[in-house]
């Protein structure tokens, strides 16, 4: 590629010769400048074609009229935020084209995700056609199931649930009222599938914590069904510049603005603190009738980690925090079991809950109104901005404890970040700053595993330019004809999925 300005009169070759043979430092930088923007050119030609191939194909309008979603809109007891009612507006206009959508719906936490996918679902079903939500864990499935329920049962649909141990059904199918007994909205995780999904109708896919799941997974779900719809959707605030990278194939629904009501976390770092103390402040809010998780990177003790684990932590708290109730779970009970313990949870039958970080997504339980995260210098960025999503859901005011030894200065600068901001962007950003982008997202799922030169974080101009130039070489010559030496590889996977 070339361009004005900076770049006037250098060819890749004196490039390449100035990077190893600098001048000047400044003829260095401009090299590796140069050679970041070819870097970032290709990647942004592959993002194009992948939009242009996903443009191609044939779909269906899978867009009712309107009556079912503003039957429901009208007896929400609270009015939708003007960024929701956005990007619903945005995702109304994609399901009435025949060009399937591609769209990513990205919020902070707390910021109302799930209710616009409910009303993008419910104008899919008023046409016709079936819906489904994959999710990645059996927790935050059944959790969308209850809400679901919760805010649609009202209007007569069928609602079914589909995950490795439960096939439920939030209907009676002999008193259904239609002779096709199939659910209309259909919330599953990978079991989605796999076997009889009962998705012969499907026109709208949504895909939640979509970065969980794998190209290959996502594909799966979208080539069932008549030419679905999709949309995916992610409480990870993802940095703009990524964004334009990694999720360019793909139009963007942006949820800016947090529910009214939605109360801030007081969020407050704290080096080895005392257990009675701890004790007594959360049976202070026991007895005022709250509840609280109390996170630990481990399930069990580490011969070769000095961590406090979940499993002992949580008889140590049975003692301190007698009479009151605690809960355990962690990745290796059963489903069922996982289950068990979240209802008793939700029902305020455990008043704490000792945890490993299974809960960071789906967990909604607006009673709780506490987190200790121990050992929180083990955690990343957006991880513990996750976990600490999972309060605040309720009236009440909200405690976030990030618990450390304090050793760790690398550490303890990050949990500081964390507790100066509850802007998930802001943390995204400094996550990115410290990790990078292929330890934020996942080489595998980026792609962006074959950058040299180029930085996402510090290069977003160039990034900007090399989307421009791509932008004006795919308009001029769309095949790329005249450009056989800018195709992509084939053998490297899309990070999205696409219909085969």
């Amino acid at each position: 590629p070339s361009a004005a300005g900076e770049f006037a009169g250098l060819s890749r070759a004196l490039a390449l010769r100035s990077i190893h043979f600098p001048k000047t430092i400044t003829d260095k930088d401009r090299a590796r400048r140069y050679l970041a923007l070819e870097e970032f050119f290709l990647l942004q030609i592959q993002v194009l074609r992948r939009r242009q191939q996903w443009d191609a194909l044939a779909g269906e309008r899978h867009c009712g009229s309107g009556q079912l979603l503003n039957h429901w809109l009208d007896a929400l007891p609270f009015p939708l935020t003007g960024a929701q009612q956005r990007c619903i507006a945005e995702i109304r206009g994609d399901l009435g084209l025949t060009r399937p959508m591609n769209r990513l719906l990205q919020g902070d936490v707390g910021s109302g995700k799930t209710f616009v996918a409910m009303a993008a679902m419910l104008l899919a079903v008023e046409s016709g056609c079936q819906a489904a939500l994959m999710a990645p864990t059996q927790i935050l499935a059944e959790q969308h199931y209850l809400n679901f329920r919760r805010w649609l049962d009202p209007l007569g649909l069928r609602i079914g649930l589909r995950t490795a141990s439960r096939k439920e059904d939030g209907f009676d199918p002999l008193f259904a009222g239609s002779p096709d007994t199939k659910p209309q909205i259909l919330i599953g995780t990978h079991a989605l599938l796999h076997g009889d999904s009962e998705l012969p109708e499907l026109g709208l896919a949504v895909i939640d914590e979509q970065h969980k799941f794998g190209v290959e997974q996502r594909a799966r779900l979208v080539r069932q069904g008549r030419a679905p719809h999709v949309l995916v959707m992610t409480a990870t605030p993802i940095p703009r510049t990524l964004t334009m990278t990694v999720y360019g194939d793909l139009d963007v629904s942006l949820i800016d603005e947090l529910p009214a009501g939605r109360r801030p976390i007081v969020t407050a770092v704290r080096e080895q603190p005392d257990a009675a103390q701890v004790a007594s402040f959360l049976k202070q809010q026991f007895e005022a009738g709250r509840q609280a998780y109390l996170v630990y990177p481990l399930i069990d003790e580490s011969d070769s980690l000095d961590l406090k684990a979940a499993t002992k932590e949580h008889a140590a708290w049975v003692k301190r925090l007698a009479p009151h109730p605690v809960g355990l779970l962690h990745g290796r009970l059963k489903p069922d079991e996982k289950e068990q313990v979240m209802q008793r949870f939700r029902a305020n039958e455990f008043h704490a809950l000792v945890s490993t970080s299974v809960i960071e997504v789906g967990v909604d339980v607006p009673n709780a109104s506490v987190m200790i995260i121990f050992e929180a210098e083990r955690f990343g960025l957006a991880q513990l901005h996750q976990l600490r999503g999972r309060i605040g859901r309720g009236a009440h005011k909200s405690y976030c404890i990030l618990a450390t030894n304090g050793k760790n200065a690398e550490g303890l600068e990050r949990l500081n970040t964390l507790a100066a901001t509850s802007d998930g962007f802001a943390v995204a950003e400094a996550d990115l700053l410290r990790r990078g982008p292929g330890d934020l997202l996942g080489h595998a799922q980026s792609g962006l595993g074959n950058l040299v030169l180029g930085d996402l974080v510090r290069d977003t101009t160039l990034v900007r330019l090399a989307r421009r130039l791509a932008s004006q070489i795919m308009e001029a010559d769309p095949t790329l004809a005249r450009h056989p030496h800018l195709l992509p590889d084939t053998t490297q996977p899309a990070p999205h999925a696409a219909p085969a």
